[in-house]
């Protein structure tokens, strides 16, 4: 019987110390599972807010795109209209200088000297 009983014993503390390890193991696990799960759920939430925020900066990156082409071909017509106007100009002032030029003196020095006209003398 002493064999017996001393089996019986040894099984219920072994069985009850595969238990005890079991449970401690099991404790120690679900903190981690539970620490994953939430890194998890984090990095999921994470994960959806940068797609939402990508998506919209794109969104905003294209339109500006869109724009900035827009006022590209704005100032390529404004500087051909310009450029345009400046030859106008251009060919005005020619065209004055040409009015001009018979009144200009015959390319004599000016005669003027301290407010008096030079008299011209036979020689």
């Amino acid at each position: 019987m002493d064999t017996s009983a001393f089996q019986e014993v040894t099984e219920e503390s072994l069985s009850e110390t595969a238990m005890i390890s079991e449970v401690k193991d099991l404790a120690e696990k679900k903190p981690a599972q539970v620490v994953n799960s939430k890194i998890g759920t984090d990095a999921e939430r994470i994960r959806s807010s940068i797609s939402k925020l990508t998506s919209n900066s794109v969104d905003e990156l294209e339109k500006l795109i869109s724009k900035l082409q827009e006022l590209q071909e704005f100032l390529k017509s404004e500087t051909s209209r310009v450029q345009g106007e400046i030859g106008s100009v251009l060919d005005g002032v020619g065209i004055i200088i040409e009015a001009l030029a018979p009144w200009k003196n015959d390319g004599a020095p000016s005669t003027r000297t301290n407010g008096r006209d030079k008299l011209k003398r036979w020689p």
